[in-house]
């Protein structure tokens, strides 16, 4: 689970064990997650992105706020998937973006 995954908007928690003691303790971790968004009234329309929140920058593209994205909106989250690493959720989103990278979404989401 991430923190764009959580409801309200709440920071991801995920299970941590403790070196010492053995006992489980909650830690929040903060997600980059690469999304891929569907078009509702044309599902052949498709957009690939960024965020560190994912329910708010999904407003975002429904509310018009993102002009590429504007002209097909409502938008639904096709996939999404988080990073801990802001540097390889920006490889990942660049790689999604080239012939191969779409192919492989097309195929595996």
């Amino acid at each position: 689970m991430t923190r764009c995954e959580t409801p309200a908007g709440k920071p991801a928690m995920l299970p941590l064990r403790s070196q010492r003691s053995g006992e489980r303790r909650l830690q929040a971790i903060k997600m980059t997650a690469v999304y891929r968004l569907r078009s509702v009234p044309n599902p052949e329309q498709g957009y690939t992105g960024l965020t560190d929140d994912l329910s708010a920058r999904l407003k975002k593209h429904n509310e018009g706020g993102v002009p590429s994205t504007a002209s097909f909106k409502p938008w639904r989250v096709e996939s999404a998937h988080a990073f801990a690493s802001r540097e390889k959720a920006v490889a990942f989103e660049r790689y999604l973006k080239t012939g191969s990278g779409r192919e492989f979404a097309r195929r595996h989401f």
